[in-house]
């Protein structure tokens, strides 16, 4: 995927539509270039797969229907893989189906039938959080983490750590904040949507596994401790 120049000269953000109907796919396509974006559509999830070794989006829009396969697998695998946001695009919409698709790692929810505008203004919302996620956080003074924000690395006691994209974001946030009680609702926020309405569930089940990483004890954390009811502070200074 190419990408473009605007007409401020900067680079145009690429978008990846992986959607298999055509009356779907050439409409939206062009609305998204009429708004400065560079689309490109992949009808399959092989097609996508491809596209995506091939030259990374920005950001990419995954139907869940498709014909070789279930667009939630995919999502699954992009999110361990890869640092590029998803937006889900899906027949259904139920509460418990825009949980499932969170958690796999997707960053938004659109249900069919759409309207352009609302998926473009969603388009530009996950990318200013994703790209505000990407500023730098304050190192842990004690050594046992550290992060590099750029690359998206943390090394855990000098032994790399891999994380999700999300459980990157969560730390990342955390310790731009160290110190301080970050909220579940500014976390949900930040690393999520402005325009979440569901449970916070998915907060809790990213946020569990980046302790396991950390290798945080249960019931005695080093750094990413439980203010109840209110969020999560990260200790500047590992407390045993």
């Amino acid at each position: 995927m190419e990408p473009l120049a605007g007409i401020d000269g900067r680079t145009a953000d690429s978008v990846l539509l992986v959607e298999d109907e055509e009356s779907i796919s050439e409409p939206f396509s062009r609305a998204l270039a009429r708004e400065g974006f560079a689309p490109a559509v992949a009808p399959t999830i092989a097609q996508a797969r491809a596209a995506v070794a091939e030259s990374p989006p920005d950001i990419i829009l995954l139907d869940v229907m498709l014909p070789d396969g279930d667009g939630r697998d995919l999502a699954r695998e992009l999110a361990a893989g890869t640092h590029i946001p998803i937006i889900m695009l899906t027949a259904r919409g139920s509460e418990i189906d825009r949980v499932v698709g969170l958690e796999l790692g997707a960053d938004d929810y659109v249900v069919k039938p759409f309207a352009s505008s609302e998926v473009i203004a969603r388009i530009r919302a996950v990318l200013r959080r994703t790209r505000a996620n990407a500023l730098p956080a304050a190192e842990d003074p004690s050594g046992d983490v550290r992060i590099d924000v750029g690359a998206r690395r943390v090394w855990l006691r000098g032994e790399e750590v891999a994380l999700t994209r999300r459980e990157f974001d969560l730390l990342a946030r955390l310790m731009r904040s160290a110190g301080a009680v970050v909220t579940r609702e500014e976390l949900m926020t930040d690393v999520w949507d402005v325009n979440w309405f569901g449970s916070t569930k998915t907060l809790d089940v990213h946020m569990a596994a980046l302790r396991r990483k950390l290798a945080e004890q249960q019931g005695s954390p080093r750094h990413i401790h439980t203010v109840r009811g209110v969020g999560f502070r990260y200790s500047r200074d590992a407390e045993v």
